[in-house]
């Protein structure tokens, strides 16, 4: 079937589905493929559970004209959203980096949607089927939408763009994370960079925070920039005024008061708020939507757990998050701190030496104890009586069993797989 006559038929649909098991009535299911399954089995299924249309590529299942036959069904899923995309009016702003991605997002939305009807990623929908998934989304009436484009290898962001086709673009930074995937910290600035790559094709605007060297080297021969936090001549003047506990700027007279913990959170405030500026929000919109704004899903959140102060940011983590959330905690400069620190995936080679180089600081920051949980952590040198580590998270739970902190402020931070927010309930 050609792309303007499936287009037709998704228009009569209420959704897209993937999973039968969250199926809609009258959505249009996409029989996609994973490691360890086929969705052209469960097209019947999902016809049958309320699906109006499935689209499959085995001619093998097709038995009437509810079942759309095409070449490939991911890739009849990409063109047909980079076409729906093409239809609606909608602003695209394209959002990748190492860290950061998913609260500046957050933000932005916050910020855009007091003033214009806005979309953007859920959660972490962010790669070849999370973005596809929110373009077709996107309402007719929708003016801004926020893309976060998620990737662990060349060429993945290059393919996002194609598919989102994105009218401005920002990297939060450049960080050492998915090492393993990009081949190291060089591949992660090209890979990351190909936003910039396809903006710069297109003549299309990039926004650049000042503070970063790499974003201004990679952008230094290109007109259509929009940075902020340079000097008073910038498109926006972000002013940080404190970070302990909570990040707390001034813009254009302004304070604003934010629920966000971390140094490292000024340079995502600071985006949102010159991407919400430029495109027209007043500043006591701006205000509102920053200090209206709560951290969710183990992202930078300050909890208070019986006596103790938890900061609990487990969300996931690289040696470059790791080093931030290290230095943010050093600032809290007390002698009741304990770091609760997870392995970091997907560094391959690298893996041994960034987690003996965060063991080391985590060591040299005054804190009165560490535990270190996972094999990479438990590999670590170094004879320190104020470091525990552990090779799983069972073996940290016998340690929390027979011990009882109180009065303590406690950093927990881990890559996603090692889901440290258990933690929570043994402390």
């Amino acid at each position: 079937m050609k792309l303007k006559g499936l287009y037709q038929q998704f228009l009569s649909c209420n959704a897209i589905c993937t999973d039968t098991r969250k199926l809609s009535s009258g959505c249009m299911f996409f029989a996609l493929k994973g490691e360890n399954f086929d969705g052209n089995a469960y097209a019947k299924n999902a016809l049958d559970g309320g699906a109006k249309f499935a689209v499959v590529d085995d001619p093998e299942v097709v038995v009437n004209d509810r079942y759309i036959l095409v070449e490939d069904v991911l890739d009849c899923l990409q063109q047909l959203a980079n076409y729906h995309r093409q239809q609606i009016k909608a602003i695209v702003i394209a959002l990748t980096g190492s860290n950061g991605k998913t609260t500046t997002k957050e933000l932005i939305l916050a910020i855009l949607e007091t003033t214009f009807r806005t979309q953007a990623t859920t959660g972490n929908f962010n790669n070849h089927i999370g973005v596809p998934l929110t373009l077709l989304d996107l309402k007719s009436d929708t003016e801004y939408t926020i893309i976060e484009m998620g990737a662990n290898h060349l060429k993945e962001i290059d393919m996002l763009c194609h598919i989102a086709d994105p009218d401005f673009g920002y990297i939060t930074n450049f960080g050492k994370a998915h090492l393993e995937g990009f081949g190291g910290v060089e591949g992660v600035i090209k890979g990351k960079g190909e936003l910039y790559d396809f903006l710069k094709n297109k003549s299309r605007n990039i926004f650049i925070n000042a503070s970063d060297e790499t974003q201004l080297a990679l952008t230094s021969d290109y007109s259509h920039t929009i940075v902020f936090n340079k000097d008073e001549t910038s498109s926006a003047q972000v002013e940080l005024l404190g970070s302990r506990p909570f990040v707390t700027v001034s813009f254009k007279g302004q304070k604003i008061s934010s629920k966000l913990t971390g140094r490292y959170n000024y340079d995502n405030i600071s985006a949102a708020i010159a991407i919400g500026d430029y495109f027209g929000v007043e500043v006591g919109n701006i205000k509102r939507a920053i200090e209206g704004y709560t951290p969710i899903s183990n992202r930078s959140q300050i909890l208070k757990v019986n006596s103790n102060t938890i900061i609990l940011d487990a969300y996931n983590a690289n040696p470059t998050s790791m080093l931030a959330a290290l230095d943010n905690f050093k600032l809290y400069g007390d002698d009741s701190r304990i770091a609760i620190l997870g392995d970091m995936f997907e560094l391959g080679p690298t893996a041994p030496d960034e987690h003996q180089n965060i063991s080391n600081y985590a060591a040299s920051i005054g804190l009165e104890h560490i535990f270190l949980i996972g094999e990479n952590f438990y590999s670590t040198k170094g004879n320190n009586d104020m470091i525990d580590r552990f090779r799983d998270f069972d073996d940290l739970v016998k340690t929390f069993e027979s011990i009882k902190l109180n009065k303590k402020t406690i950093l927990i931070k881990g890559s996603r797989g090692m889901a440290l927010e258990r933690l929570i309930e043994y402390l």
